[in-house]
């Protein structure tokens, strides 16, 4: 037996989700089945699945040796007095 799961969702989520899946080789109706097996299976959010992006996003995780090296780029700047308060940055 079969059940039918009816979710209202905004048309441009829709959209993008429908364009997503598809990118991915499947439908939106098929991750969500996906999506429910896996939850009851790891009883909770089970993954994250996304496509790759060539967004250069600032929450990527970064390397310790790339953290390092932008820290003692901050710091040269700094002391180059090419810095500001955070107050002020907050302020504007």
């Amino acid at each position: 037996m079969s059940s039918t799961i009816q979710v209202r969702v905004d048309d441009e989520l829709k959209a993008k989700s429908d364009s997503l899946f598809k990118d991915l080789g499947t439908d939106t109706t098929t991750a969500i089945r996906i999506f429910l097996t896996q939850a009851v299976a790891y009883n909770g959010f089970p993954f994250e699945i996304r496509r790759n992006s060539t967004v250069n996003s600032p929450y990527t995780p970064m390397s310790e040796e790339s953290m390092l090296k932008k820290l003692d780029e901050s710091k040269k700047h700094a002391d180059q007095g090419q810095c500001r308060r955070a107050d002020e940055v907050v302020a504007e």
